[in-house]
């Protein structure tokens, strides 16, 4: 259960990590608007704009990994498979944003399917 709950919690702060690009184009964007920053951030273009949607992703992905966590633990399924591909989420997201930063738009994606297919299996094996 451990490796579950690890997992969740590495999940839930991956969104505000991949904060930390979108700032730093923020930044060199005549510094960071905090009075208005979504204003700013819908002016982004480039890495900045790649990084700004690889965060709000981040936040999407989060909901089904969240249900898949909810799910695995309130069925009592967590073993060994379940517990890697909840590892392998989380390495896939880490990927993912790499990937979106880099515009390196095809591993993107399919690491981006990855971190779909993961939470949907881990799901799929609670069912009794």
């Amino acid at each position: 259960m451990t490796t579950i709950l690890i997992c969740a919690f590495i999940a839930a702060l991956l969104p505000y990590l991949a904060k930390a690009p979108v700032a730093y184009a923020m930044q060199k964007d005549g510094g960071y608007d905090n009075n208005h920053p979504r204003a700013q951030q819908a002016r982004l273009t480039g890495f900045g704009a790649r990084a700004l949607a690889a965060h709000q992703n981040s936040f999407e992905s989060l909901l089904i990994f969240a249900l898949a966590i909810a799910v695995v633990l309130a069925t009592n399924n967590i073993g060994s498979t379940v517990q890697t591909l909840a590892v392998i989420y989380i390495i896939a997201r880490v990927f993912f944003c790499i990937f979106y930063y880099l515009n390196i738009d095809k591993l993107r994606s399919l690491v981006w399917l990855v971190s779909l297919l993961c939470p949907l299996a881990m799901i799929w094996l609670s069912i009794p």
